[in-house]
């Protein structure tokens, strides 16, 4: 359909967000429809735009359908080109609300590119190219999203076309758009449709990642806890603050074509959860949800502000706030993750996906003034939950990457001591009304050399170790609606699963990033190993094993406690364990798995040895 304006579709969502009644909804949708059909509009595109990913040779496609009118067909169907014809592969029926198409289709050959359509009736038809998985790239690379703003005053309702340009010029394999898709609190499917026009051309060609944050289910911060119904204005207590059906249909939208959850059990208000890992190219991510289950701060925290998430005393005990009860991932994803980080088939490395970071990663919020010691809106709080979390990532060397904090940033994670858990990347919204800067009172300690003084060792507003490497801060007093001086951009991560060089880069807008001349933001790129992501400072090194095959799966078990302190595919046939010091610990390894014990009672130091595991 070839919409006039922005304004034609908003129109059309005012008809979806209200009406019980049957007659009523079809009155509403013959309204609809007749807003569609106006000369601008071809009436035969019924479809907007698709999403899709393949994992462990299952399909999953999900189709954007715009409204269909009443007495039209609601059958859907998928089609992919074999020999110069179109063959079915599945059929399924649109759903209402939302007018989402998914369709799955087992025993999928990822071995083969091919060519997909999505048809409906005799004449609507939308095409696309479902990829092969690419086991024989050496690097995989992913584009990272986040605040897709359509502000018209400070450049949000602006032309994609740069970010489309680039992508397709470095050929992105995986798309990651980690929340904030939509900002309209109230007409989702209006809005969601304009992201798909604006990121359509670059979707349908490309696994798609989409993690429905808190501006997609209608509300300003999001703390799920299980699905409770929110009573106060601002969420804080906890919950959604819209009815449980209309964030089935954001999740419905954004994330039925994600592989199939790792734990289907819904939660409150019948709403599910969509938490579970995507193989494709070797790499394994873990596609998190970090609000669904986390406790909200109001009534449980003392307040320390105008607002139960804002805490503007820096005299303040960090550990007052972070009180018995309040959760963050959850029990049962933290049990996803664990169970991901020791299963190393057809990965060689792991990365972890979700909406924003685990730490309070700003200072200064909104304008250059608005300083706050710490927000619980973060995944800096509750600490013990955050903790828990990264304790849990670097079980599997897994790198981090997120958005939500409108603020590029690169963090080394610490728990016990300054980065002795995961490294992270927080991408810059794509079109940035809110602003935010990292920027610490006093200079970072641990420096690189000729560094800024906000990097370096710090505690965040929750005492929560630290090492900040970069952050893209905007401009004191941005000028106007320059998308550039509002620090708005996306980011480039690039996997090397023949290295395991992790690259991170940062790309203001509208720039060319194949153009040599070209600048990132400051501090990227940035590289660092897999193997950096648990690498303590205070650790030591057990002696070098020698397999006799290549890469195998190395898990570190403490031989008193039983506890798997990690699990990670080695890099070529050699493999240096590292290890807290004094104490004893099991090595087990294997081919695709750790299930045979090669050294007991191995400390730091221990002698060097040659394993043989071929059988």
């Amino acid at each position: 359909m070839k919409f006039p304006s922005y304004l034609a579709i908003v129109s059309v969502a005012i008809l979806f967000t209200t009406g019980p009644a049957e007659a009523q909804q079809n009155r509403q949708r013959n309204r609809a429809r007749a807003i569609l059909t106006i000369p601008e509009v071809e009436s035969k595109d019924i479809i907007c735009f698709a999403l899709y990913t393949v994992h462990d040779k299952t399909l999953k496609l999900t189709a954007q359908l715009y409204p269909l009118a009443e007495g039209d067909s609601k059958t859907v169907r998928l089609e992919i080109e074999k020999d110069g014809q179109w063959v079915e592969v599945a059929k399924t029926t649109a759903i209402e609300p939302g007018w989402t198409a998914p369709f799955r289709v087992a025993d999928w050959d990822d071995s083969k590119t091919y060519q997909y359509r999505v048809s409906h009736g005799s004449e609507a038809t939308y095409q696309g190219t479902i990829r092969k998985n690419p086991v024989d790239k050496d690097e995989l690379i992913v584009a990272g999203f986040t605040g897709n703003s359509i502000h018209p005053v400070h450049g949000g309702d602006i032309s994609r076309q740069d970010i489309i340009d680039n992508v397709n010029k470095i050929d992105a394999d995986v798309l990651f758009f980690s929340g904030d898709q939509v900002y309209d609190h109230n007409r989702h499917y209006a809005a969601w449709l304009k992201f798909g026009r604006d990121f359509g051309a670059i979707i349908k060609d490309r696994p798609t990642i989409c993690l429905p944050d808190d501006h997609d289910v209608g509300q300003p911060n999001l703390w799920g806890e299980s699905g409770k119904i929110s009573t106060l204005s601002g969420a804080a207590d906890g919950g959604y603050s819209q009815p449980g059906v209309y964030v089935q249909e954001v999740e419905r939208a954004q994330t039925s074509h994600l592989p199939d959850p790792a734990d289907p059990h819904k939660i409150g208000q019948g709403i599910g959860v969509y938490y579970t890992n995507l193989n494709w190219g070797n790499v394994d991510f873990a596609i998190l949800e970090d609000r669904k289950f986390k406790t909200g701060p109001a009534g449980r925290v003392p307040k320390q502000g105008p607002r139960p998430d804002h805490i503007r005393n820096p005299d303040y005990d960090p550990s007052s706030v972070d009180v018995p009860g309040a959760i963050l991932m959850g029990e049962r994803q933290l049990r996803f993750i664990d169970q991901w980080a020791q299963d190393w088939r057809d990965a060689d490395i792991k990365i972890a996906l979700s909406q924003t970071i685990f730490c309070g990663g700003a200072h200064i919020h909104g304008d250059a003034n608005g300083r706050l010691h710490a927000d619980m809106d973060s995944n800096g709080w509750p600490q013990t939950g955050r903790n828990h979390a990264l304790a849990s990532l670097r079980r599997a060397f897994a790198f981090h990457y997120a958005g939500d904090q409108h603020l590029a940033t690169i963090f080394h994670h610490g728990i016990d001591e300054h980065r002795d858990a995961v490294w992270s990347f927080c991408v810059p919204s794509i079109a940035n009304l809110y602003l935010r800067w990292w920027a610490p009172l006093e200079p970072g300690k641990n420096r690189e050399a000729g560094a800024p003084d906000y990097t370096g060792d710090h505690l965040d507003g929750f005492a929560n170790k630290v090492t900040n490497y970069a952050a893209a801060n905007p401009e004191k007093k941005p000028a106007g609606n320059l998308l550039n001086t509002r620090a708005a951009g996306y980011g480039v991560v690039r996997l090397n699963t023949k290295t395991r060089q992790i690259t991170m880069e940062c790309w203001p807008r509208n720039v060319d990033v194949t153009d040599p001349a070209a600048q990132q933001y400051p501090g990227w790129p940035r590289t660092i190993s897999q193997f950096d992501n648990y690498n303590p400072p205070s650790w030591g090194r057990l002696g070098e094993l020698t397999f006799d095959i290549q890469d195998p799966v190395v898990q570190l078990v403490d031989a008193d406690t039983g506890e798997i302190l990690y699990t990670v595919r080695a890099a070529g046939k050699t493999f240096t364990p590292g290890a807290p010091k004094g104490k004893t610990f099991i090595v087990k390894a294997g081919k695709d798995a750790a299930d045979t014990t090669v050294m007991k009672d191995a400390m730091v130091g221990s002698e060097p040895q040659t394993i043989r595991l071929s059988r």
